[in-house]
């Protein structure tokens, strides 16, 4: 296991870990194809690329890469439609109350590493009632890098007064756990979570895989 300290804090990826946002990114992505005067994609056809923004979403929508010329262009419809609709289909997924709840009775705190910039985060973390709860949440744009390096990781570390040992993080993208490792945390790969794009979750190196939100249960004192 990558650190032995009391767990004191749970940090969470946001995309595909703590909150389904799959279906508004989705929506995002096939509004760019209707700008483009083409038709609709099924919202299932973003869901394993929705963890990877933009970059998956623009290569699974219109097979284009970050070299194409009209890449910008496209980005910021993208994200400029994503922004006016980023909470109207994304939910908790299921059993993360219950989850955040027995966080809570057991004495510890959660917070929230993205790399989603913060002009998006806050308002989905206000929009979904997340914002008050969380003892930090840091976004990719509040950071020397993004992960997989683990600076934003380190950030909320400082945020919240604790060591990386005494903290696991979460999530369901390989950068999640380079990142989490890197910095010296314990780490649970999100089986739950947008896990089909790119290499199979148990070659991640995490400390463990957990396949829905309660299974991390085992991993909070009073429910181990």
């Amino acid at each position: 296991m990558t650190a032995s300290k009391p767990l004191r804090c749970v940090l969470f990826d946001l995309d595909g870990t703590l909150v389904d946002t799959a279906p508004d990114l989705g929506h995002a992505a096939n509004h760019v194809r209707a700008n483009l005067g083409l038709p609709a994609l099924p919202l299932a056809d973003y869901r394993p690329v929705a963890s990877a923004g933009a970059r998956g979403l623009l290569q699974t929508a219109l097979g284009m890469a970050p070299e194409h010329p009209e890449y910008s262009q496209r980005r910021e419809e993208l994200l400029n439609y994503y922004s006016a609709h980023l909470a109207d289909e994304s939910t908790l997924f299921d059993g993360i109350d219950t989850l955040l709840e027995a966080i809570g009775a057991a004495g510890l705190r959660w917070g929230v590493v993205t790399n989603k910039p913060s002009w998006l985060t806050r308002p989905l973390m206000t929009a979904l009632a997340l914002d008050s709860a969380a003892a930090c949440v840091v976004s990719a744009d509040e950071a020397t890098h993004a992960k997989p390096h683990p600076a934003s990781l380190l950030l909320a570390c400082e945020r919240i007064d604790l060591e990386p040992q005494a903290c696991l993080y979460v999530g369901d993208d390989l950068r999640d756990i380079q990142a989490g490792r890197a910095a010296g945390m314990r780490t649970i790969a999100a089986g739950w979570g947008y896990v089909g794009y790119g290499s199979p979750i148990g070659s991640w190196g995490a400390d463990g895989i957990v396949e829905m939100p309660t299974g991390l249960l085992k991993w909070i004192p009073s429910h181990a």
